[in-house]
């Protein structure tokens, strides 16, 4: 097969799939008739392909947009996370200590999410609403006296690592096998609840001597993740 039809194949965009497997099947002789099932399949493999590169530039715009305390809707995400989180208790002011009660550093929470801009709120919140109870287990784990650690900072953590890991493609395989058609956002906030899910369990098995041993840990942790989706059949979800 012409190389040139390859490799346009490989960058290809949606708009353009219908017209590329009709290239390829024009170059390889294939009689669209005899052979129904080859376009299918290979109009599956390239809406993959391009939907996986439209997932990564989506994911990059919502991670460079930062959070904005003048935006009303970032506000109402933040004040949504504390209600799911601690929907017995009520926030006394928008700057306040409490914060530090589901893992943030200061007073304003719109400081740790200078790095994963709003990114990493709407990840915290669809943990939270779509997994209640396991996010209510895993911030009381996270008050323990030994082994605890700061919630929501690791979970802002965590989203640095799926990003990485769909940005270098080490999610390829796993987004091949999980989604049949073209992966979506909502499919990057499934495999971020999955990271949180395994991080609390793998932290607790490890049981590091202290909080000052983080990046160690968290590096084993990636570590072991990469090693996952090395498998080509691989497909890492949460399954409670």
């Amino acid at each position: 097969m012409d190389k040139k039809v390859l490799q346009k194949a490989t960058l290809v965009v949606q708009s353009e799939v219908d017209k590329c497997v009709e290239d390829i099947m024009k170059e390889k002789n294939i009689n669209p008739e005899k052979d129904a099932s080859f376009k299918i399949c290979m109009k599956a493999c390239l809406l993959q392909i391009s939907g996986y590169k439209q997932l990564y530039l989506d994911v990059e715009s919502v991670r460079k947009r930062p959070y904005d305390s003048d935006n009303l809707q970032h506000e109402k995400l933040l004040l949504k996370l504390w209600n799911l989180l601690m929907p017995t208790k009520k926030l006394k002011a928008r700057i306040s200590k409490q914060w530090a009660d589901i893992g943030f550093q200061g007073d304003d929470p719109k400081t740790d999410f200078r790095g994963m801009g709003v990114l990493g709120l709407i990840n915290l919140v669809y943990f939270s609403e779509n997994y209640t109870n396991e996010a209510h287990q895993i911030l009381s784990r996270s008050n323990h006296p030994k082994l605890g650690y700061s919630y929501a900072i690791v979970g802002i953590n965590l989203t640095e690592m799926a990003y990485s890991l769909l940005k270098s493609e080490a999610l390829k395989f796993h987004l091949y096998n999980f989604v049949p058609g073209i992966p979506t956002m909502e499919h990057f906030h499934q495999f971020y609840c999955y990271l949180v899910y395994e991080f609390d369990k793998f932290w607790f098995e490890e049981k590091p001597e202290s909080i000052m041993y983080f990046n160690m840990y968290r590096e084993k942790f990636h570590e072991k993740i990469k090693g996952l989706l090395l498998d080509c059949n691989v497909s890492l979800t949460l399954k409670i």
